[in-house]
C-alpha cells in the first residue's frame, strides 16, 4: 500500500482549483486572469501584473538538480513552515490523529498540529540530545501518521545519524510518513536523507534558501517526496504561493558564481562555529557548549538571564531557549560574520559571574 493510504481520503477525491496561470502555456494575449494588463510603476521588468508560475518549471529543476532528485519529486512553498502545514492538513484529521515530535525541537511542527486540530505525541530526545529511536517507535500507533525529524536539530544543533533515518522510516513502511526538517543540513558535512528518496515513499525530506543560501527574507522552502505526496499537497496549496520577486531571488541565488560564494560562506559559518565554541567554553559563567552541525550554538549559562540582558544592552541579540525541555538556563546564538561573533563574545568575556 502507498503511504497515500494513510492520507485523509477526501483529499485524494478533492478536485483542486484551476488557476489561471496553468491554462496560459503559450499564450501571448492573456485576457484569463482579471489582471491588469499594465505594469505598476516601478515594476522594472519584472511583469508584477501578472500572476506568478503556481510551481515554476526552472526553479523546480534548479532545485532538483542541487537536492539530487527529480523535478515532480519537488514542491516550492513559503519557507519550510507552508510545508509542514500542508503535510499535517493532507495527512491529520482533527479530533482523530496525531503527529509525533521529539522534544526539544522546532516549535512549528507542534503549532501546525493544533492548528489543525491533531494530537501532539511527544518522545523527548535523550539527555545527550540524541534521538531515543526505540522510544519513538514504541510509540507509534494507528493514530500516528507523521513524524518530524529535525536534523541538525532546532534549538540543540544535534545531527541525527543516517542510518537511524532509515531504520525508522523502514520500521514505519506503510504506517506513517517520516519528514525529516533538513534546514541546517548544509552546515553539517553531513548526507542529506534525500538519497533515501528512492527507496522509501514514506519520507519526505524539508529544505530551505533561508539559511544557507541567504533568503531569509524571500521565504523559498521546499518539500522533497515521493511524486505522488508532492500531488496530492498540490490538490490543497494556494494557487499562487510564491511571489515573483522571490522567485527572481532565487533563481539568483541558485546560479553557478552565487552557489560559489555560497560554499565559501558555509565554510566561513563553519570556521566560526568552531572558534566560537572553543572561545565560549573557555569564559567564566558558561557551563556548558552544546555540540552543533547548525549555524549556531546553544549554550547554558549559570545565569542565562543576566547574560542576555547584557549583550542585549550592546546591541546584541541571542534567542532565549531556557522553556524549551532540557533547555533551562540556555542561549542560542547564531553563527554571525566574524565582527559580530567578536562582538558577542567581548561582552560575554567582559562579564564577571559565578560558573
Amino acid at each position: 500500500m502507498s503511504i497515500l493510504g494513510r492520507a485523509r481520503a477526501e483529499l485524494l477525491a478533492l478536485k483542486p482549483y484551476a488557476s489561471a496561470r496553468m491554462e496560459a502555456r503559450g499564450g501571448r494575449v492573456f485576457l484569463n486572469a482579471n489582471e491588469s494588463p499594465w505594469p505598476p510603476p516601478g515594476d522594472s521588468g519584472l511583469g508584477l501584473n501578472r500572476y506568478p508560475e503556481p510551481q515554476p518549471d526552472d526553479l523546480l529543476a534548479a532545485l532538483a538538480g542541487l537536492y539530487g532528485v527529480q523535478a515532480e519529486q519537488v514542491l516550492v512553498g513559503r519557507g519550510s513552515d507552508e510545508a509542514i502545514d500542508l503535510l499535517v492538513r493532507a495527512f491529520c484529521r482533527a479530533g482523530e490523529d496525531a503527529v509525533l515530535i521529539c522534544p526539544p525541537t522546532f516549535g512549528m511542527y507542534a503549532v501546525a498540529a493544533g492548528v489543525q486540530g491533531a494530537d501532539v505525541i511527544e518522545v523527548p530526545l535523550a539527555g545527550d540530545f540524541s534521538l531515543d529511536v526505540e522510544a519513538v517507535l514504541a510509540c507509534i500507533d494507528t493514530r500516528v501518521k507523521l513524524v518530524f525529524l529535525c536534523s541538525p536539530n532546532n534549538p540543540t544543533g544535534s545531527l541525527v545519524p543516517l542510518a537511524t533515518i532509515e531504520r525508522i522510516a523502514e520500521a514505519l513502511r506503510e504506517r506513517a510518513l517520516v519528514v525529516v526538517d533538513e534546514a541546517y543540513i548544509e552546515f553539517a558535512e553531513a548526507p542529506s536523507a534525500a538519497g533515501l528518496l528512492a527507496r522509501f515513499d514514506n519520507l519526505a525530506v524539508l529544505r530551505t534558501l533561508s539559511k544557507a543560501w541567504a533568503l531569509a527574507g524571500a521565504r523559498i522552502g521546499c518539500l522533497l517526496a515521493d511524486a505522488a505526496v508532492i500531488g496530492l499537497l498540490r490538490r490543497i496549496m494556494a494557487p499562487y504561493p510564491l511571489p515573483t520577486p522571490c522567485l527572481a531571488a532565487a533563481l539568483a541565488a541558485l546560479a553557478p558564481a552565487a552557489r560559489n560564494e555560497t560554499a565559501r560562506r558555509i565554510a566561513v559559518a563553519r570556521s566560526e562555529r568552531a572558534r566560537l565554541a572553543i572561545a565560549l567554553a573557555a569564559l567564566s559563567g558558561i557551563r556548558e557548549v552544546l555540540p552543533s552541525a547548525a549555524n549556531f550554538i546553544t549554550v547554558r549559562f549559570a545565569d542565562a538571564a543576566a547574560a542576555y540582558r547584557a549583550l542585549l544592552d550592546r546591541g546584541v541579540v541571542v534567542r532565549d531557549v531556557g522553556r524549551y525541555p532540557g533547555l533551562a538556563g540556555c542561549l542560542r546564538l547564531s553563527i554571525g560574520a566574524p565582527a559580530e561573533n567578536d562582538a558577542a563574545l567581548g561582552v560575554l568575556a567582559a562579564r564577571r559571574e559565578a560558573a
